[in-house]
């Protein structure tokens, strides 16, 4: 597929730098989409021509047919040591000489232990030992090209600018008037390609030609030789594995390397890391080709295909709507991640400790959504999922305590075993037999509550809606008041985690959570007394501010030690500062709470958060994260399944300039290069994933795209391109989980 004129690669200003404001356009850009093609041999080599793409291995050539079966190649059954298209026609460097193809076809060419081939002015020119061979004109034989020797083996020969450059054992020169190396200043001949610099490593393993410089890949970084001068990129700047086996160019600008541990691309001075089974079969890239949009790799286990289509985030949300969908990630108004279950190898739907508050998510999406488009498909899904947390609260019979998640007897799932603490679930039927909810709730699922049924109030609610959101964030508000600042369960005690009381706050365990329990309860109040006008709310708040509840959110993320944090905790904080900033009035306290909470982003600017940073923006007006927020909407992988990752062996494991790592870790990854996350997740983890054996839900990426959109911190599409905007029917993989087939939900009375 060609790429359409207006879908051009990211510039460094759209990946680094502020945008002072404005809204950023919502550009074409380049989605990586991942393929595995397993394969029963390791691959040696790779090449591409108009679509049909050929894999060496140790017995001989394969031809790919479709996008998951090899062919044999009749004839050429040795060992096939490199591919490379040379002419518009495709050559194989085998132990028993070299064969080049015409279409299908495939001829001997003789000369036994050529090492590479290239076109130079016109000229089929290959490395023999030290020796520079040319292609005789009946293209089935090779002689000499002059008489010289190289004082050096070569192992590759490239036509760069005009030149012939040669490489091997450590050495770089050109052949030039029959003769390798050049002249300097005084006459002396040399075979040193550059004035100034120093080669990092004599173990030149790949070189290739890019945009006017030629590239070297050696053990120990990656060269770049631009006129006579010779720089050396490591993972200092940038480059996430040193030891660069091979080197290819791509089709916009980029290049790229292959790696003992991944591949990486190259662009505008910024790399991108592609490891994992996410995008290829195993790590080790013997061989890359590039033919338009789509990047090949040979691995020991197969092909691995990445193709760069155009897209927008526009097209990215309408597909992960899609997504949800079809692969049964909605169930009764809530949204959930999968997992594979093993039993029946089949997807199934976990139902987790907190899916109201993952649910909320989706909410909070859908009415953002919904006041910027007015699509009525966002305020039907906005309304279905509030009318579900509304039922989450009633199916317990304890007003204002709100159940964790639902789980239909007899439906095919994984029900959460696991309670808070290390305790068991506490599950209980609903009044109807049908259903069972479960209980111990946490203080994560009243944050969830009060900032999406909040949001849904502002931006969507309609008619007798209205006043069920506020009768419901009444009920929770009032429960806390009337149990002594406590969310107390069916056995008349308060849960594990829902304790905001100033005894609490006396204990060892209190006094490390005061902070962000003191900011939980003093938003929950202004919200409940903000959006209901009910003063028995606001009288509880000035009781909290008299009882000193605000000095505790000063310092409200604890930060030491590093190992006990709890990185969950920032998304409740994150939902809570939302109300308490905006709904606070009164100068000096919100100007005390500004001080807090401009601590508590310091702490999290580094993960590079899009939510965290786009509430930042709208918070306090400061948009210069929003590039860095940009970026990760758009590295997310339309994949959601969990592949395990691997990062904490990279050689660019450094913090970057103008960061500070507070709560451990040492820099952000791309979801490209882990996984795609809700924002209650941490972006810095260096390993991790679940072997594609999970699936998450995309309710968070739903979220910070329509905030962004919300807010015009991202504009609408600027581009016309239907391809770039439109989700094709093909484009949608298939899977997933069944669609839920139990009892609904019912209908709530006020």
């Amino acid at each position: 597929m060609i790429l359409p004129a207006m879908a051009q690669p990211r510039t460094q200003a759209e990946l680094t730098g502020s945008f002072g404001g404005r809204p950023v356009p919502d550009s074409v850009y380049l989605q990586e989409i991942g393929q595995n093609i397993p394969s029963p041999q390791p691959l040696t080599s790779v090449a591409v021509l108009h679509g049909t793409v050929w894999a060496g291995t140790a017995n001989g050539l394969q031809r790919l047919n479709g996008d998951a079966s090899t062919a044999s190649v009749n004839g050429i059954t040795q060992a096939v040591r490199r591919l490379k298209t040379v002419a518009g026609r495709i050559v194989a460097l085998t132990d028993n000489g070299t064969w080049i193809a015409t279409g299908d076809s495939w001829s001997f060419a003789g000369a036994l232990g050529i090492s590479d081939v290239t076109e130079h002015h016109g000229q089929w020119v290959a490395a023999q030992g030290n020796r520079l061979l040319k292609l005789a004109p009946d293209q089935k034989s090779w002689q000499a090209l002059g008489e010289v020797k190289a004082p050096f083996g070569i192992d590759r020969v490239v036509s760069h600018l005009g030149s012939l450059a040669i490489a091997g054992q450590g050495r770089l020169t050109y052949w030039n008037r029959g003769r390798f190396g050049g002249l300097d200043t005084y006459g002396f001949p040399s075979d040193q390609a550059w004035d100034w610099g120093t080669l990092i490593s004599h173990r030149i393993q790949d070189v290739a030609t890019a945009n006017n410089s030629l590239w070297i890949g050696t053990d120990r970084g990656l060269e770049r030789l631009r006129g006579m001068t010779l720089d050396t990129i490591s993972g200092q700047g940038g480059l996430p594995i040193e030891n660069v086996t091979c080197v290819a160019p791509g089709h916009h600008q980029d290049l790229w390397l292959g790696t003992p541990h991944g591949l990486v691309r190259y662009l505008q001075g910024q790399f991108s890391y592609y490891a994992g089974k996410r995008w290829l079969p195993a790590n080790a890239v013997h061989g890359i080709a590039v033919e338009s949009n789509t990047v090949y790799c040979a691995t020991d286990a197969g092909l691995g295909v990445i193709r760069l289509e155009p897209f927008t985030l526009a097209k990215k949300a309408a597909y992960y709507e899609r997504v949800l969908e079809a692969w049964g990630m909605k169930r009764l108004g809530f949204t959930h991640k999968l997992e594979w279950d093993e039993p029946s190898q089949t997807w199934v739907r976990e139902v987790s400790d907190n899916d109201g508050g993952y649910s909320g998510d989706y909410l909070a999406a859908q009415s953002y959504r919904w006041a910027v488009t007015r699509d009525p498909a966002a305020r039907r899904e906005a309304t279905n999922t509030f009318h579900s947390l509304r039922w989450l609260e009633r199916m317990t019979g304890i007003p204002g305590l709100p159940a964790r998640a639902v789980w239909a007897k007899g439906e095919p799932g994984h029900k959460s075993t696991q309670g808070s603490g290390g305790y068991p679930a506490e599950w209980h039927d609903t009044a109807d037999g049908l259903f069972e909810w479960k209980g111990d709730t946490s203080s994560d699922e009243i944050c969830s509550h009060f900032y999406s049924i909040g949001l849904f109030l502002e931006l969507a609610a309609e008619g007798e809606e209205i006043q069920q959101a506020k009768n419901h964030l009444a009920r929770l508000a009032k429960h806390l008041i009337d149990h002594r600042w406590t969310l107390v369960d069916v056995d008349g005690k308060p849960t594990r985690w829902g304790r905001w009381d100033p005894e609490y706050f006396k204990t060892d365990e209190g006094r490390f959570d005061r902070g962000l329990q003191a900011l939980e309860l003093l938003s929950f109040m202004k919200a409940a007394a903000h959006y209901t006008g009910d003063q028995t709310f606001e009288q509880a708040y000035q009781q909290l501010v008299q009882l000193g509840y605000p000095d505790y959110t000063l310092r409200q993320r604890s930060t030491f030690p590093p190992e006990d944090m709890a990185h969950f905790e920032d998304q409740l904080a994150f939902w809570c500062w939302w109300n308490l900033l905006r709904f606070e009035s009164d100068p000096e306290l919100k100007a005390f709470y500004r001080r807090g909470y401009e601590r508590s982003f310091e702490t999290v600017r580094i993960e590079q958060n899009p939510w965290f940073n786009f509430l930042y923006a709208a918070l306090t007006g400061n948009q210069e994260e929003e590039s860095p927020a940009l970026n990760h909407l758009r590295d997310w992988p339309l994949d959601l399944r969990l592949w395990s990752f691997q990062n904490s062996h990279r050689a660019d494991i450094h913090t970057p300039p103008g960061y500070r790592a507070y709560k451990g870790g040492i820099r952000a990854f791309s979801p490209r290069e882990r996984e795609p996350l809700r924002w209650d997740a941490w972006t810095m983890q260096l390993d991790g994933g679940a072997d594609g054996k999970h699936a998450i839900e995309c309710g968070s990426w739903l979220l910070a795209y329509w905030m962004g959109r919300y807010h015009q911190f991202i504009s609408p599409p600027v581009s016309t391109n239907q391809e770039a905007l439109t989700v094709r029917e093909d484009e949608v993989p298939r899977g997933g989980a069944a669609p839920y087939r139990g009892p609904g939900r019912p209908t709530l009375s006020e």
